[in-house]
């Protein structure tokens, strides 16, 4: 992680390099580089947030492994509170990041600056996105080299190795989710705000007001927000329906005897083509779920709902994800922590309970956590494209 971390402090100081030379010599206006200082500094933040919340080395992954000596109950209550308390603070930094964002562009004097100004910080805050690849990039290749170790049937101390490797592994794939998450939040706003000029030009009128007290409206908000969970909740369940079926099949062949002693290969194509054909035939509905939801509520209650319905969605679609992502990524080092010997380590009742924290965890990060991601980028575009339907 040190060497990972270095690697992006480099990156960060690139950047900021480019984005004086930037402002300076195409803006002239000293203003818009502390507006992407601002951006900059809010994805370092995220990344020691996540750090904080995913490593085993700080005390909520602790916390979550001592839970687990009491059983998987508490394991995953511990887990779930984990994930509750992490949204305080990345909310609270992306809250600063806009402010001042906005704040500097209307320092700057230029005609529509403040939002101006938050579109440099979202420019300020992707621009080390390259390396936060790499480091995501990171951790499937330590989690596939741990697997071919254990298949392999390596000596112990090459899986302890790769054990640290994937811990380290989990933390980076943790982190690029919070700054995708991140910088969703802050494009989001210029989506929104996009939306609502596109709106205006439309009808010719201003709008620059969502009143969350018309019925209408309020009724598109608590749509957009019920939205993020019911699409959450058909991600989670296709894995788990998914999963099922893989035990079904790798229950089937433990029969085979064969299999068990070691003699005869199990029939991994086959687990492998359950796995695929699930995954592509239980995300059809959560798919038409997020293209069909804003246009049936701009159609049936008009462009300021679906204002409410973009922006409520997109602040519950945002903590819901930092919920999802970090509290998956705290159970899975939780349990790596307890394997590199914590709490009795391999094979022992905490190790037990720690790996059924983890299941839970899985689709959490894996699967619903990143997918909100691009919900919340769909909304925004799908409500703008199609705004002349809603008016």
């Amino acid at each position: 992680m040190r060497a990972l971390n270095r690697g992006f402090y480099v990156s960060v100081l690139l950047s900021i390099g480019g984005f004086y030379l930037a402002t300076k010599l195409m803006l002239n206006n000293i203003w818009f580089f502390y507006a992407g200082l601002v951006g900059i500094a809010l994805s370092l933040v995220f990344v020691y947030i996540t750090e904080y919340y995913t490593t085993h080395h700080r005390r909520p992954v602790r916390h979550i492994a001592e839970a687990s000596n009491t059983g998987a109950a508490t394991n995953i209550i511990a887990g779930i509170a984990i994930g509750f308390e992490n949204t305080a603070l990345p909310v609270i930094s992306i809250s600063l990041a806009l402010f001042f964002s906005y704040l500097f562009g209307l320092l700057s004097g230029v005609p529509h600056g403040g939002l101006y100004g938050t579109a440099i910080a979202t420019m300020g805050m992707l621009s080390t996105a390259a390396f936060i690849l790499a480091m995501d990039t990171f951790g499937p290749i330590t989690d596939n080299a741990g697997g071919i170790v254990e298949m392999s049937k390596s000596p112990e101390k090459v899986r302890r190795r790769t054990d640290i490797l994937d811990s380290a592994g989990n933390t980076t794939k943790a982190l690029t989710k919070g700054y995708a998450i991140g910088s969703a939040a802050l494009a989001a706003f210029l989506l929104f705000s996009a939306y609502m000029d596109e709106v205006a030009k439309l009808t010719g009128k201003a709008f620059s007001v969502v009143n969350i007290a018309k019925i209408p409206v309020f009724i598109g908000g608590l749509l957009g927000a019920m939205l993020v969970f019911l699409f959450s909740a058909y991600a989670i369940k296709a894995v788990g329906k998914t999963a099922g079926y893989i035990i079904t099949e790798v229950r089937r062949q433990f029969k085979n005897k064969k299999i068990m002693d070691g003699t005869k290969k199990p029939d991994y194509a086959r687990c492998v083509d359950i796995t695929t054909k699930g995954a592509l035939r239980n995300m059809i509905l959560p798919g038409v779920l997020v293209i069909l939801a804003p246009i049936i509520v701009g159609l049936l209650l008009k462009a300021e709902a679906v204002a409410a319905f973009l922006m409520i969605g997109t602040i519950s679609g945002i903590l819901l994800a930092i919920v999802l992502n970090n509290a998956g990524g705290a159970w899975d080092n939780a349990k790596k922590y307890i394997e590199m010997g914590a709490h009795g380590g391999r094979g022992s009742e905490s190790h037990k309970a720690a790996i059924v924290g983890d299941t839970v965890g899985d689709p959490f990060k894996d699967t619903a956590g990143p997918s909100i991601h691009v919900l919340i980028k769909l909304l925004a575009t799908i409500t703008l494209v199609l705004a002349p339907l809603f008016i």
